[in-house]
């Protein structure tokens, strides 16, 4: 497991400097920032970002013409790689999508037609690409689907599977645990790490398909209100700077903030069981 990913700091009992130094990490690359780009580059990725927020059916080459009609001068190759970097994957159907580890077991779609009437029925997750001033992350959250309340949620540096585990056991820690769990196929979610401990407290696993961008909707709709109302807004120096500041905007995320699918209410109250309407998919 990634040292940086084993860290927990909403965990009370013990601080971060604490938890680096019973698994001997030192407690500077905990706050380390990732690796920075070219700063040419850096430019080019928070475009990118946006783009993909607003149209996440664009591969590679509908990126690259996008960004040449904008005065950016690209090929395919540099934004091919940038986009692996990035973790954005077209969601539009193609012949060849991109290979999933073949030695990782994929799990069949659970929730056609499923009724989502109650919290704690349906979990899912995903990983965004977060920019920093110089540099980028990752951010991976575990929400409840009846309510859309956040559960969790980790930073990383890396793309590794461990800070997705990371993430996933404080929600099971903290709100026990739900019937199904439904995820993208990407290899964070169907290794054997992330998958045993489901299997480990009994919950169904639950896959979408590929090139499906509805399986797993509510946390598609989650990332775009965190981009415009928290991240595309501030310019953040540091991966320190950046947790503090999620914090903050889960908070008023689960807590504060009217969704509209709820009458005004926040997610928060529906999922303390405040909503007796039921949501079908």
């Amino acid at each position: 497991m990634h040292k940086q990913a084993m860290i927990d700091p909403g965990y009370k009992g013990l601080s971060i400097k604490r938890q680096c130094e019973l698994i001997e990490l030192p407690r500077a690359s905990y706050y380390r920032s990732p690796a920075p780009e070219s700063d040419e580059n850096q430019q080019l990725m928070r475009r990118m970002d946006e783009l993909y927020t607003d149209y996440p059916f664009f591969g590679s080459r509908q990126m690259r013409n996008k960004l040449r009609r904008e005065g950016y001068n690209v090929n395919r190759k540099r934004i091919q790689r940038l986009m692996r970097l990035m973790g954005l994957v077209s969601v539009a159907p193609k012949p060849h999508t991109s290979q999933a580890n073949k030695e990782h077991l994929i799990y069949p779609y659970l929730l056609g037609n499923v009724l989502i009437e109650r919290p704690n029925q349906v979990w899912c997750t995903d990983i965004t690409y977060i920019r920093l001033a110089h540099g980028f992350v990752y951010l991976v959250a575990v929400m409840d689907w009846y309510s859309r309340q956040v559960l969790s949620w980790e930073v990383s540096v890396t793309m590794d599977d461990s800070f997705c585990v990371n993430a996933l056991e404080r929600a099971l820690r903290l709100y026990g645990k739900p019937e199904i769990f439904n995820t993208d196929q990407g290899a964070q979610f169907t290794g054997r790490a992330f998958t045993g401990v489901l299997k480990r407290e009994g919950v169904a696993i639950s896959m979408d398909g590929k090139g499906r961008a509805m399986d797993n909707i509510m946390v598609e709709r989650l990332w775009r209100s965190v981009k415009y109302e928290e991240i595309y807004l501030k310019d953040y120096t540091s991966v320190d700077q950046l947790r503090q500041s999620l914090k903050r905007y889960f908070q008023f995320y689960n807590y504060e903030r009217p969704h509209q699918s709820f009458n005004g209410q926040t997610p928060a109250e529906v999922y303390n069981g405040e909503r007796l309407n039921k949501i079908a998919v």
